[in-house]
């Protein structure tokens, strides 16, 4: 199993960068630059086998197959119970999501699509595909193939997306690969081309959280109300067997947004012998990327990740890895003394 790195040393978080030293490596591998694909993107560009089309997916009726996955994670996306990379496929992180959707409307938590599920999930749905025009910031970048290498990145000015595709798939929470099969001729970095893409904009900011519950046996984030009723739930990776999640009650400390990275390999078992202490540049490929939540438990905190893809399925060095956009809500939720518990 693939291990990213994920101690820290962060005490005080900043709008631009931690001044308690970060001493974090929480994801040494980025993603790579994804091949764009060529072509005019047009309104009735052709689909592939599954059918993935803005009509079969937005329709109510969509409750099986991969149409019916991707309406039921794009609404889950929407009403804060996030499958992680919305990806039209099945996994674990969506029987999650599922689950803790059904617990928070009253419903048997079977983590399936049962009938009640959906006729909650379809209440006053929107389109769950809408059509989203690249913009000239879009296809402007500046896009880069980024080093994987610490001591490289450390010469770089910023850790930003390796392309457009790598951008607007974080944009719409959704995998590059959906993107593409949405869009199969779609020239992505191109300003003016025309994309189906899930509909996850204009949901507003979520609650403030009395609490934080991390939770290892569901690989994942609670955010709770006053009532003790989870509003919010994110798919996280959460420690290892070498560095297991610091089990406990802590509060948040802080949170930096867009915080620079402060590498000591000293720190880290499976540190590059010939690595030195370096300053890793903000970017949403930055190891713990482009969000950072101090915890009251030294070197630890919430973070956002280079690689969404893994989240819930790889393991960490204790920290608690989320999706970037996650990590962007929750930090929007928290404040200097919310209790986090850290729990089995």
């Amino acid at each position: 199993m693939h291990v990213s790195a994920c101690r820290s040393a962060a005490r005080k978080a900043s709008r631009r960068h931690v001044h308690r030293a970060l001493a974090l490596a929480c994801a040494f591998a980025f993603l790579p630059a994804v091949a764009l694909a060529g072509g005019a993107d047009e309104e009735t560009a052709a689909t592939d086998a599954h059918a993935l089309s803005a009509k079969t997916v937005n329709s109510a009726d969509a409750t099986g197959g991969d149409a019916g996955l991707l309406r039921a994670q794009v609404l889950l996306d929407r009403a804060w119970f996030s499958p992680g990379e919305i990806d039209a496929g099945a996994g674990s992180n969506t029987r999650r999501a599922i689950a803790a959707y059904q617990r928070s409307r009253d419903l048997p938590d079977s983590g399936e699509l049962d009938d009640a599920t959906w006729k909650s999930l379809n209440a006053n749905a929107p389109d769950v595909l809408v059509r989203y025009t690249v913009t000239a910031g879009d296809a402007a970048g500046p896009y880069a193939r980024l080093p994987d290498d610490m001591m490289e990145k450390a010469k770089l000015d910023t850790l930003g997306y390796a392309s457009a595709l790598e951008m607007l798939a974080e944009k719409f929470h959704a995998s590059p690969k959906l993107l593409q099969r949405l869009n199969p001729v779609a020239a992505f970095g191109k300003a003016g081309t025309r994309l189906l893409v899930p509909n996850v904009a204009g949901v507003g900011e979520l609650g403030k959280a009395a609490k934080v519950v991390v939770d290892k046996s569901d690989s994942s984030v609670a955010v709770l109300d006053e009532d003790g009723k989870t509003i919010a739930q994110f798919p996280a990776s959460t420690g290892s067997e070498h560095d297991p999640l610091p089990l406990g009650q802590w509060k948040i400390e802080g949170v930096a947004r867009d915080p620079e990275f402060h590498y000591n390999p000293d720190l880290f078992w499976d540190a590059d012998a010939g690595h030195g202490k370096a300053t890793i540049p903000a970017g949403p490929n930055n190891p713990v990327g482009v969000v950072w939540i101090d915890l009251s438990k030294p070197h630890y905190g919430i973070h956002g990740t280079p690689e969404p893809s893994h989240v819930g399925k790889t393991e960490s060095h204790g920290c608690i890895r989320l999706t970037n956009w996650s990590a962007r809500a929750l930090a929007g939720a928290v404040a200097p003394g919310t209790p986090a518990i850290l729990q089995e």
